[in-house]
Formats: structure tokens, sequence, C-alpha cells
């Protein structure tokens, strides 16, 4: 028995190649998805303003002063962020919501009815763009701030949802009950029991939704009419280039902007299990 036991802990057959196999294969997966972005930082201090030349001949920082003082990078990004934060909003308002009926209810459909709140984020962009732009004009409604709003929080709503959902699944139902039986009513119980079990994956959530918003294309697209969100802006200068450089100046605006939530999320989150055991 302690000679199988031995046998067990030691290396798996064949050596490490498979161990270093993956790892390359890991290593290769992040360079593939991160080196062109690495790219676009270096070009948006690159001298040159007609053309990419690698490696560029000078560096400046001069286009990020260029991109600050242009109106209409500062009109998209205001609207971006003004977007983002609204559709946030929304979504964890919603989406909490939608999860906490999910979790607490039982009825005939429920499978269905997550299965439609979770469907925006798992179609195609496009289809979610072309059925909203579709139901707008049906509807009438001229294409505004708003109807911005709700494309974007079709699929924020989403992300919420299922932070939240997991989050409670992980939550005690004699919680509650003992709550109850002390004599907390509904609001009490929420406040006090609930929402600490909730807290860190609402943020982790709110902050995925500002990310997803925030460089959103494709539904903006077909719900934004005549305004442009940074996004928009930067796929119009990509057809009609004038200054390169402050596209890519833009673009690291972007990244750092949608970056930084997604770390937080996943810190917030990296321990959600032990978080939603422990209240924190």
């Amino acid at each position: 028995m302690p000679f199988e036991r031995r046998r067990h802990r030691g290396k798996p057959e064949g050596g490490t190649r498979p161990g270093l196999a993956l790892r390359l294969a890991a290593l290769g997966g992040i360079l593939f998805l991160h080196l062109p972005l690495l790219f676009i930082v270096l070009y948006a201090f690159s001298a040159e303003d007609k053309s990419f030349v690698f490696p560029p001949p000078a560096l400046t920082t001069r286009w990020f002063a260029v991109a600050l003082e242009r109106e209409d990078v500062r009109a998209a990004l205001l609207l971006s962020l003004q977007v983002a934060s609204v559709a946030t909003v929304l979504a964890l308002f919603l989406g909490t919501m939608a999860a906490a009926a999910v979790w607490r209810s039982s009825f005939f459909g429920r499978e269905a009815i997550s299965l439609l709140v979770i469907l925006p984020i798992a179609l195609p962009g496009i289809i979610t763009g072309i059925a909203l732009r579709s139901a707008l004009n049906l509807g009438g409604l001229p294409f505004s701030f708003w109807t911005i709003v709700i494309g974007h929080a079709t699929f924020c709503i989403v992300v919420v949802y299922n932070n939240a959902l997991a989050r409670l699944r992980r939550t005690s139902p004699s919680l509650i009950e003992a709550s109850m039986d002390l004599g907390a009513n509904g609001f009490q119980t929420f406040r006090h029991v609930i929402f600490p079990q909730l807290a860190t994956a609402l943020l982790a959530g709110g902050m995925l939704a500002f990310a997803l918003s925030f460089d959103e294309v494709i539904v903006t697209t077909f719900t934004a009419g005549q305004q442009a969100t940074l996004p928009i802006w930067m796929l119009n200068e990509l057809v009609r280039p004038r200054q390169r450089p402050v596209t890519n100046v833009v673009a690291v605006f972007v990244i750092a902007i949608t970056l930084v939530p997604i770390l937080l999320a996943f810190y917030l989150t990296r321990h959600g299990q032990d978080a939603a055991g422990s209240g924190r």
C-alpha cells in the first residue's frame, strides 16, 4: 500500500513533456491575444503620423496632448462614460432582481426564463443589434442616448445576473430562515444577511458590465444613430484616417479604462466561494 501511494504521487508516465507542451501552448495563446495590444501602445508613441513603420523612427508623447485637445475625442469619451455608467446601474438593478426571482421562486418555466435572460450575450452582436433596431423602429423611438443605453443594458444584465445567481446559489437558505426567526423583516434580512453575501459579486459584475459597455461597438452601431461613442469614433477614424497615432492613443485609453475594471473584478471573485460563505 505505501508503494502504491508513492507510485501515484510520482511524475506521470512520459516525463515532463506534456506539461512543457501545455505551457508553450498557453504562452503562444497569450502572445497571440496580447501582442497586438502592445503594438497599439507602441504606435501611440510613434513620431510618424502617416504610416506604421516598425520600429518607429522616433518616440513622442505629443499625440496624447493632440488627442485630448480634439473636441470630437472628448465628446465621444464623455458619451461612452455616461452610457456605460447608466447601463451598469440598470444592469445591477434588473440583473439582481432577476437573479433573486430565479433563486427564491420555483415555478414552471424557470429555466426557460433563465435562458432568455442569458440569450442576449450568447447571440452574435449583429443579431442583437438588428433586433433592437427593428424594435425601436416599430416603437417609433428616435435614436438617442437612451437607445444606446437600452442596447447596452441587454447584455450587461447578463453579467450581473450570472454573478448574482452564482453567489445566491452558494448562500445557505438557513441564514435567511434564522434571520426571520429572530424577528428581522424582509428589508433587514436583505441588508444584514443577503447583501453582505452579494456585495463582492455585484461589484465585480458591475465593473465587468461597465467594461463591456464602454468598448461595445456592434450593438452601438445599430442603436446610436448619428451619435459616436469612443469605439464608434475609432471605427470611423480607421476608415478615414487623418492622424493615425491619435487613433492609437484613443485605443490606449479604451484598453486602460476597460482593463482596470476587469482586473478588479477578477481580484474580487478569485476566492468567490470563500467570500460567499464568510459574508465578505
